[in-house]
């Protein structure tokens, strides 16, 4: 089984080794990185390159002329997988707020379900105890009293961006039609799988705050996601629910 894991990147140098070697020390006989870099002006592309070259069999960087954003880097790096070969494919973020550790799990779960979310909002789950209770209450809102109340998504995570996804789910999803590009990405993800009848489990992590390097989440790309999801209800209200069996 081929198991390849995409993370975006920008400017994210001072983790990237690190992510690096963590990914490649996980139990997998057949996995592989792909970095997708959006021009980071720290250097991470750079960074990365040099590490791909030490790991030609393992690594596979992605250059962007600007900043276009999560969405598109994510859509790019999937194809990339898919043309690679990929039978699970897994998204993550660079700065180890979504753990490496957890993805020998999600995988496991995957020979039961199409997808597997590492969610913050089980009972079990947990966010950085750094959080303020502004930010974990902004965070609740934005998950379950608005993006899951109006799109009426199951998972209790609608905003996760640590999943794993079979190839065959990717492969049924067209992203000429995906139009979200910051982090409502991840719900309108999560919103495509559940109108396309992918079975989906949620599994509990422990969400950390970024150890280096600051935040993506700036007011643009708030503002981006309330109206966007208002947008993902209209594009897919005819979208046809897919008959799947595991």
């Amino acid at each position: 089984m081929k198991i390849i894991i995409v993370v975006p990147t920008y400017n994210e140098a001072n983790n990237i080794e690190k992510l690096t070697e963590a990914l490649f020390n996980l139990p997998f006989n057949d996995r592989h990185l792909i970095i997708v870099d959006d021009a980071s002006p720290d250097g991470t592309g750079q960074l990365a390159d040099r590490l791909a070259a030490q790991h030609p069999q393992k690594m596979t960087v992605m250059h962007r002329p600007g900043k276009f954003g999560l969405g598109t880097a994510y859509a790019k790096g999937f194809q990339a997988a898919l043309d690679m070969g990929a039978d699970v494919i897994v998204q993550m973020d660079a700065d180890f707020s979504h753990s490496p550790e957890y993805i020998p799990e999600m995988v496991d779960q995957l020979q039961d379900v199409y997808v597997v979310v590492g969610s913050l909002y089980l009972p079990v789950g947990q966010v950085d105890e750094r959080w303020s209770w502004w930010r974990y209450m902004l965070s609740w809102w934005a998950n379950h009293a608005y993006a899951r109340l109006i799109l009426n998504i199951k998972a209790l995570d609608a905003t996760a961006g640590f999943k794993a996804f079979r190839r065959s789910v990717l492969e049924a999803i067209d992203f000429s039609q995906v139009v979200s590009n910051g982090y409502v990405f991840q719900v309108e993800m999560a919103y495509l799988c559940q109108k396309l009848d992918f079975s989906i489990l949620e599994i509990p992590i422990y969400f950390e705050d970024r150890r280096i390097g600051r935040s993506k989440m700036s007011v643009p790309v708030k503002v981006e996601a309330v109206w966007r999801v208002w947008q993902i209800f209209w594009r897919y209200r005819h979208l046809q629910k897919r008959t799947v069996e595991v």
